[in-house]
């Protein structure tokens, strides 16, 4: 045996920098996450295709809702995120970047709902009879 196979020693430390707090994965946490994430894909999917709830939007109210639950189970397996790692700071910014999208998404919808009813020609009742 050559000597750099029993001396481990090649030039830097095993500790890697991981005194942030982060959790890391073990394959059950991997796998937890993996069936989850399989059962929560799969309930849409039969949600849909077998037509079991009677109205459209509350199939698609259900499908979002699995949905949203199905990002926070890859972000607590996957990425690892809880309020414990990088101190915090990564909850925060989840945090700020979901108010930052809601502003957005609704401010959005606002400034489109007050331009359609307020820019958009009204159609008379004379056209509209004669509409097919």
């Amino acid at each position: 045996m050559t000597s750099h196979a029993t001396d481990h020693s090649h030039g830097h430390d095993h500790d890697h920098g991981h005194g942030d707090g982060a959790a890391h994965g073990s394959f059950k946490g991997y796998m937890t996450g993996f069936i989850l994430s399989v059962i929560l894909t799969a309930i849409p999917f039969w949600l849909v295709m077998a037509d079991v709830l009677s109205s459209a939007t509350a199939t698609a109210i259900a499908v979002m809702g699995l949905a949203v639950i199905q990002i926070v189970v890859h972000m607590i397996y996957f990425l690892h995120m809880n309020a414990k790692s990088e101190g915090g700071w990564n909850m925060l910014a989840l945090i700020f970047t979901i108010v930052v999208v809601a502003i957005a998404i609704s401010g959005s919808l606002w400034v489109m709902f007050h331009l359609n009813t307020n820019m958009m020609p009204q159609m008379p009742e004379s056209m509209m009879k004669t509409m097919p």
